[in-house]
Formats: structure tokens, C-alpha cells, sequence
């Protein structure tokens, strides 16, 4: 009988994952979070889907974590991930921790110091601090990127970590790094083939690659930007080709990035093609916040002393409207296990 609570997934776990998802053509909601209550809500959303899922932290959440006045990225992802860990162990799905983007000039202040961290605990017979990170090398040349991906890759392997590299631009905005949408958002077959011939296609360690169809971060209507999610597709075949792969398998587990305002067909079409993860910031950013401010207007005479009156301490409590936010919140992640086909799956 399936045990009613679980622990943060293991890394095999987490590789169990994320193969059943690409073989059974569905993907895990990777939510982000910048606080204890967003985190709980990632993981009732979860629970409430039955599905497994991703939680993850971005540079600035992990800086957010460790308090604003300190603005540390490795003390905030510390304290993330012994937070979550505990509070995971209550909810009867199975939860991978993630680092998001992390350029090259946060590598040294972020995911190094990160897996250093997890090496030594692995080592004294521990799980890491975190199942996977990212490195996007977006920004650098292609060669510079797998490069660096290489040596990240190495070092991931032996702290029992899954790397997730970015092979293409993201347009858009997120935590401060701002990228134009133009060709560059769309990654090419050659691009594939030299990720594969630089870490592989599974035969040398376990990573994940977004690769980039025209994904924007941040907030836009569908049709400002074509997602051609047949990139992805063509990128699959080139590599099996390219190695002499089984016809029609999918080398790469491929992560979706910048989702927001994407068409239903389209995710399914990216489904299809390999992604196993879905990065989702901005709508739960915005589901969260939404419960609040119908709270504030609606209680404006409780939470505001005003005209020299008490107000209304029931209402001015914080978990009065955290509980709203929250709910709110994993009511979009329940939404996004649906839409990406995982609601009802887990592997137990």
C-alpha cells in the first residue's frame, strides 16, 4: 500500500521521474518560489493534482529566501531546500528540488558552491541538497557554453545531481536579464548534434536541455511570439540520426521554458516531442497575488486603520490572506499538471 507521506525524491527517483514522463509523452509543472508560503503552496497544488512535480528557486528567489537585507544566493537555497525537505515529508507525491537559470557570472556565487555543498554530503552517505541544477550559457558562444556544461556535467555525476543546460536564447525578462526576440530564439538541429557530440545523448550522465522554440519569459499574449515546437522535433531526429540511434527515439528530455500565454496544442505538440519539464513562474506569480488584493478592497476598513479607528485584526493577519494567496496559487498548479498531462501521475 502507497505510503501517505514522502520524502524529497531521490536522485534515482528523480531519474525514474522524469523517463516515465518522457516515455508515457507528459511533463512536471517546474514551479518557482521565493518564500515558505509559495513553497507550500507549490506542494498542496501537487498534492491536490496527485501529481509529482518540480520546485524550484531562480537566483533572485534564492537571494529573496535569504532575507532582502542579505541578498545571499547559496544561504537562501540552504535554507530552501532544508525547509522544503522537511515539509515535503506531509504530501503523498513525490518532489525534486531545482536551481533555475544561472548565467555565467552567478555560476561561482550559486550552483558551484551549491554542488560542492551536495559532494560532501554524498559523500557522508547523505541525499544532495538539490536534484538538479541549471546552467544557462545562453548568453556565451555555443563552444563556451557546452564547455562550461561539460565540467558542470562531471561534477553533477559524482554528487548524484541531473545538470539541465540552455541551447538557444530565451526572450523575455526574468530576474533582471532581458534577451531580444528574434532568430536566436530558435535552436537549430546542428546545435543538437553539437550538444550530443559535448555530453552525450544519456550515455555518459544524465542532464536535461532546453532547447529554445521561440520561448519568451515573462508576460505576453499568444501570438506576439510563434513558438514552432517542430524544432524540437527536428532537433530529436538530427541527434538519432546523427548517432545511429533507434528511429523514432527521443534522445533528449527536453525542458519548456518561457510558457506563459502558450496554446494548448502548442505544450502538447513540445509534450510530444520529448519536454519532461515546464518551467512555470509568471501565472503562479500572478495566481498568488491575485487572492491578496481581492482580500485588501475587500477588507480595506479592517486591514487599514482608518479614519484613527482598530481595524480589524482577524483581517491584517497575515495568514487571513496568505491562506487565499496560496490556495489561489495551487489552484494554477493543479492547472498546469492538467495541461501538461501529469495530473494523477506519480510513480509512488
Amino acid at each position: 500500500m502507497r505510503s501517505l507521506t514522502m520524502p524529497i525524491a531521490t536522485p534515482e527517483k528523480y531519474a525514474e521521474m522524469l523517463d516515465a514522463a518522457k516515455a508515457g509523452e507528459y511533463a512536471f509543472p517546474a514551479i518557482n518560489v521565493s518564500s515558505s508560503q509559495t513553497l507550500n503552496a507549490a506542494l498542496q497544488g501537487f498534492a491536490e493534482a496527485g501529481a509529482d512535480g518540480i520546485i524550484q528557486v531562480s537566483t533572485g528567489g534564492a537571494e529573496y529566501l535569504s532575507g532582502p537585507s542579505v541578498k545571499n544566493m547559496v544561504t537562501g537555497s540552504v535554507a530552501f531546500a532544508a525547509y522544503a525537505a522537511e515539509v515535503a515529508k506531509n504530501y503523498p507525491v513525490n518532489i525534486a528540488l531545482h536551481t533555475d537559470h544561472c548565467p555565467k557570472d552567478k555560476l561561482d556565487g550559486f550552483v558551484r558552491p551549491l554542488l560542492d555543498i551536495s559532494a560532501e554530503r554524498v559523500k557522508r552517505g547523505e541525499a544532495p541538497l538539490f536534484q538538479s541544477h541549471m546552467w544557462d550559457g545562453s548568453a556565451v558562444p555555443l563552444e563556451e557554453n557546452l564547455s562550461i556544461a561539460e565540467d558542470l556535467l562531471e561534477r553533477c555525476i559524482a554528487a548524484k545531481i541531473i545538470l539541465e543546460i540552455e541551447v538557444g536564447v530565451v526572450g523575455g525578462e526574468e530576474d533582471g536579464v532581458e534577451n531580444a526576440i528574434n532568430d536566436k530564439l530558435y535552436s537549430t538541429p546542428a546545435d543538437a548534434i553539437a550538444t550530443a557530440k559535448a555530453l552525450g545523448y544519456g550515455d555518459r550522465g544524465y542532464y536535461m536541455t532546453a532547447l529554445t522554440f521561440g520561448n519568451v519569459h515573462g508576460v505576453y499574449k499568444p501570438g506576439n511570439v510563434k513558438l514552432r515546437p517542430e524544432v524540437l522535433k527536428e532537433a530529436q531526429e538530427a541527434v538519432v540520426t546523427e548517432f545511429g540511434l533507434e528511429p523514432g527515439s527521443k534522445p533528449f528530455h527536453l525542458v519548456f521554458h518561457g510558457g506563459s500565454g502558450s496554446l494548448p496544442e502548442e505544450i502538447a505538440a513540445a509534450v510530444s516531442y520529448g519536454v519532461v519539464k515546464m518551467n512555470v513562474d509568471t501565472d503562479t506569480q500572478y495566481a498568488f497575488t491575485r487572492p491578496v488584493a481581492a482580500h485588501m478592497f475587500t477588507h480595506y476598513d479592517g486591514v487599514l486603520k482608518v479614519d484613527g479607528e482598530v481595524g480589524n485584526k482577524k483581517q491584517y493577519d497575515p495568514r487571513a490572506w496568505g491562506k487565499a494567496a496560496e490556495a489561489g496559487m495551487a489552484a494554477r498548479v493543479v492547472e498546469a499538471c492538467e495541461n501538461l498531462s501529469s495530473a494523477g501521475k506519480s510513480i509512488g
